[in-house]
């Protein structure tokens, strides 16, 4: 059985907030723009160019990440979890691999990244897919102490 990817609908709003706040919430604290972002992404991703993407399998949405426009040509993977119960399935990096592909369709010339240095898994794969540690400006993001970047 494989891992679908199927592109935002209304209906999966609750799963782009429930994966997302239980990731943060294992390892950070939903901060107030966190919980802006999740419970209206259609404001704050979808009306601005940017997309969103679920991962699905065996008939469930096991996973998600968003593209938001930061500024012009940069577009900034955020907002990516996959479930606790699915990790290891490959969830994770196909939908990275999915924004990266997205991304550069969509005409950006850079997709950049904000993680936490203690997430070593998730940093095993954003450099397996191509992406390089940059400098992080500060005060981005509260949790964020590593910036990536891939150039198109």
């Amino acid at each position: 059985m494989k891992i679908s990817i199927l592109p935002y609908q209304p209906l999966y709003q609750p799963y782009f907030e429930k994966l997302n706040k239980a990731w943060i919430e294992e390892f950070f604290t939903v901060e107030p723009i966190d919980r802006w972002v999740l419970e209206n992404p259609d404001e704050a991703i979808l009306s601005k160019g940017g997309s969103i993407y679920f991962a699905e399998y065996k008939e469930q949405i096991i996973g998600t990440v968003a593209l938001k426009w930061n500024e012009t040509g940069v577009l900034e993977l955020t907002k990516m979890a996959v479930n606790r119960q699915s990790q290891g399935l490959g969830a994770g990096k196909l939908l990275c691999r999915t924004a990266i592909e997205k991304a550069a369709a969509m005409g950006a010339k850079k997709l950049v990244l904000y993680t936490h240095s203690s997430l070593d898994t998730a940093i095993a794969i954003y450099k397996k897919l191509g992406f390089q540690e940059v400098a992080v400006e500060p005060g981005k993001y509260a949790r964020a102490d590593v910036k990536m970047e891939i150039l198109f």
